[in-house]
């Protein structure tokens, strides 16, 4: 009687082991189906891609940086043309 059970539990013992595999080997092949099917829905999304997005998004910022500078500067003169035009005014016309 104990070499009988000692089988049945070797034989229960495999069978799970099998069922173990069979089951990682569907989850495999239904990881590649959704992946591929994602993969297409994406695709014809126009989606971009992370790395598009980050040039993108860095390319945004140093134009921002730019801009900021930009005004600056041009306040700048604006301030230095007003300035002059002040000046202008306030001096007698030479003959």
């Amino acid at each position: 009687m104990p070499q009988t059970r000692s089988r049945f539990f070797d034989d229960l013992s495999r069978l799970m082991t099998d069922a173990a595999g069979l089951a990682e080997g569907a989850r495999r092949e239904v990881d590649t189906a959704i992946r591929g099917q994602l993969e297409r829905l994406l695709a014809g999304m126009d989606v971009v891609t992370r790395e598009e997005f980050e040039a993108a998004r860095d390319m945004a910022a140093r134009a921002r940086s730019e801009n900021d500078s930009l005004r600056e500067r041009v306040a700048a003169l604006e301030a230095k043309l007003d300035s002059l035009s002040t000046q202008s005014e306030r001096s007698p016309p030479q003959a």
